[in-house]
This record gives structure tokens, sequence and C-alpha cells, in this order.
């Protein structure tokens, strides 16, 4: 057995244990990138530290921070409120306006990461509070985003229009956005009718408001009252607005943002400072870094090449395409989509230059393979939803997301593939 198919195998089987033994992943992570890193494998200490997420650390430990403030305030609550008042009432709405808006800022050119960390510790809150399934409200908002994230004006997009272009392939930007979203639309769909969506139309006036009523906070002197704007909550909200036009307009970066204005907040709410850094979510925030820190190991080791040159040994363009977009699904949920996307096309070539299959059916497979199992706990969107989940919640949620990654990556490159390549959709 080679060294690089024994690291995939090995990555397989932490897993397995952590599912079984009450142990952190990410532990088993460092200890797998230090032994066989360094012992295995020969590489240097310097290697295996310079693949540690220090991006994702300061983004989680960021967002996480500011919102955990934003959260103790009520803010989140108030949110809440409006959201509801939003739809009227009617919680079956919901998990589509999350759904919708996460497509519409992506297709206008927003980082699916900015918007998962700016939008993922609301609509989990959301959930909590109203007693919606977290897990559908996380799954809507990710799906949601990546329906928009192949638009021309987002990085997805602009990645594979730009290989495309370089490679002298034929691409239409328009088709693979309207592929993207209407497949993300139809998963969006039966997630929400499989997960109860159409159950919580059934929820009565008064029975919102027992739930509304049942959310309140304690004023000094213990009585209970709703929760209403006031000035900590209003500059809390302007916080909010200011971290969204500085990592999103500006393009600062939005964990040191986060963290800069967490500073300006917590001089203002000093009493709750100590309850904010126990809140944090420390076990997901190990578990992740320890995880990509392996998974850079393994592609210092050449693993991730060991899979992707799979694919170039195929002399079937259908089949190749497949275990392309399966390839694409399993990387992805563990490393960087985009990176993948970067990597994938080029290798795929021989594939979209066969005139037998359609190169824009075929990149619409690929392209939604690699992204919808963003949600996968080991990814940075998938993280920012385990960060915010509640503490009593993360272990069981990481479960429920690990569930629902490893059914998209078995299920959605199969159907992508006989969708956009097999059966071909009528535009394109």
């Amino acid at each position: 057995m080679s060294l690089e198919l024994f690291a995939i195998i090995f990555l397989l089987l932490m897993f397995v244990i952590g599912a079984i033994f009450p142990i952190n992943i990410g532990v088993l992570g460092f200890v797998a990138a230090f032994i066989i890193g360094t012992m295995v494998s020969g590489l240097d200490l310097d290697t295996i530290f310079a693949g540690y997420p220090a991006d994702l650390f300061v983004l989680l430990a960021g967002i996480t921070y500011m919102f955990a403030i934003v959260q103790k305030t009520g803010t989140i609550d108030l949110i809440a409120n409006w959201g509801l008042k939003l739809v009227r009432g009617n919680l079956g709405l919901i998990p589509w306006v999350v759904f919708f808006l996460g497509t519409a800022l992506a297709s206008i050119g927003t980082s699916a990461i900015a918007l998962a960390s700016i939008l993922a510790p609301i609509v989990l809150r959301l959930a909590y509070r109203y007693n919606i399934n977290a897990l559908m409200m996380g799954v809507m908002l990710i799906i949601g985003i990546t329906g928009g994230a192949f638009s021309p004006l987002n990085l997805f997009g602009i990645i594979v229009s730009g290989v495309m272009e370089t490679r002298a392939l034929d691409h239409q930007e328009v088709i693979l956005f309207l592929n993207t979203f209407l497949f993300c639309f139809l998963i969006g769909l039966i997630v929400y009718i499989s997960m109860g969506g159409l159950k919580l139309f059934r929820s009565s006036t008064s029975e919102v408001q027992l739930r509304m009523a049942a959310t309140v906070e304690a004023d000094a002197e213990g009585d209970l009252k709703d929760v209403k704007l006031n000035w900590q909550r209003t500059f809390t909200l302007l916080a909010i607005a200011v971290l969204i036009v500085l990592a999103l307009v500006l393009k600062l970066n939005m964990g040191f943002c986060a963290f800069m204005i967490g500073l300006v907040l917590a001089f203002m709410t000093p009493k709750i400072q100590s309850e904010v850094i126990k809140s944090m979510p420390w076990p997901a925030i190990l578990m992740v870094t320890g995880i990509v820190t392996y998974v850079s190991v393994l592609e210092e080791i050449g693993a991730l090449q060991y899979m992707t040159d799979v694919i170039a040994s195929l002399n079937n363009s259908y089949l190749a395409s497949l275990v392309a977009s399966y390839t694409g699904g399993i990387i992805s949920s563990f490393a960087s989509t985009t990176g993948f996307l970067s990597a994938i096309i080029p290798l795929a070539t021989p594939i979209l230059q066969d005139p037998a299959v359609s190169s824009t059916g075929v990149i619409a497979a690929i392209s939604v393979s690699s992204s919808v199992v963003d949600l996968s706990p080991f990814s940075t969107n998938g993280a920012l939803l385990l960060s915010n989940a509640r503490p009593e919640d993360e272990r069981s949620y990481f479960r429920q997301l690990l569930v629902m990654a490893g059914l998209f990556v078995l299920v959605a490159p199969l159907v992508a593939w006989l969708l956009f390549v097999v059966i071909g959709t009528p535009w394109g």
C-alpha cells in the first residue's frame, strides 16, 4: 500500500474513532500530522506548522467572539423578532428567506465565507428560538449561498471562467450559474420537505406567540420583559453593519475586523466578558484547525494529487467526469473548494475537449459536486455553522453535519452527472 493511500485511509479512520469515542478529532488531526508528516514522510516541523490554518483560526475565533457579545446583549433575539415580523409570524417561510437571502447576496459577488460568517449566528439563533430544525436552517443557508456562488460576479464563477478561458475551452457563464442555482434549489426543496419544513406552516399565531414569550430576558430586578431596542443593541447593530462594510466593501480580513469590533463592544459590556470567552466554541475551533493541519500534510505528501491523478488515467470521458465529480465532493468536504476548482479544471481538460460530452455540463457537475459539500464541519462554512451551535448540541450537530455532508458526497455527484452530463439540460 502506498503512503498516499494509507494517509487517506487513516483520515477516514479518524472520523470513525471520533464517532465512537468522545475524543476531539482535532487532537487526532494534530497527532496524525506529526506522526505521518515527520516520522513517516520525513517532513520538517516548519512544514507542519506552515500547514496550520492561522487564517481560519482568526476567522472562527474572531467571528464567534464578536457574535458571542452580540448574543449576550440580546441583539440576535431582537433580530429574530424582526425576522418573524417580516414573514408575519409564518415560521414555514423563514427557511426560504434564509435560502434566497444567501443566494441573492452571493450572486452579486459577496464571498461565501463572509456570508456564512455573518448569517450563521443569526440563522441558528432563529432556529433555536422558534424551535425550527437547526440542521435544516444551516443546510438551507449554505445551499442558498452555493446557489449564488457561481454567478459571474462571485469568486467561484470567476475562477471557473478564468481557467476555462485560459485553456481556450467552451464555457457559458450564465448557463453554469443557472445550472448550479436550480440544482441547489432542488436540494433545498428536498431538505425542506424531508426535515419537516411543511409542518411549520401548521404553527398557529398563538403557538408562535407562546414561543416568543418563552424567550425573554430578565431585568435587573429579576422580572421578565420582552427583548426591545436599547442603546447597547443599537450600537451592536451598528457594529454588525460596520463589519459588513469593512469585510465586504473594503475587503479587509473579516476575522481581524471581528476582533477589533468585538474589542470595542467589550469596553461597552465589561460585565459579560468572562461569560463571552467561556461561550466561545473552543472544541469546534480545535477540531477544525487540527483536521485542516492534517489535510495540509496530505497535500505535502501528494495524497490529494494521488486522488486527482486517477481521473487522468481513465479513457472514458463519461466515466472520467463522474470520477472527477466524486473527487470534487470528497476533497472539497475537507479542503478549499476554491483551490480545488483551480486544480481540477486543468486536470479535466482531456474530458472537456472531448466533443462527445458537453463541457458546460461537465463543469456544472464538477462545480456542484465540489461546492454543495461545503456544509461539512471540516469545511470553512460548515465549521462556521458548528461554531454557532449551542454548546449542549455541539457534538450532535457535528454528527448531523457530517452525516449530511456524507449523503451529499454520495448522492450529489451522481445526480449532477446524470442531469448535466448524461441527460443534459435543454438550455446547454
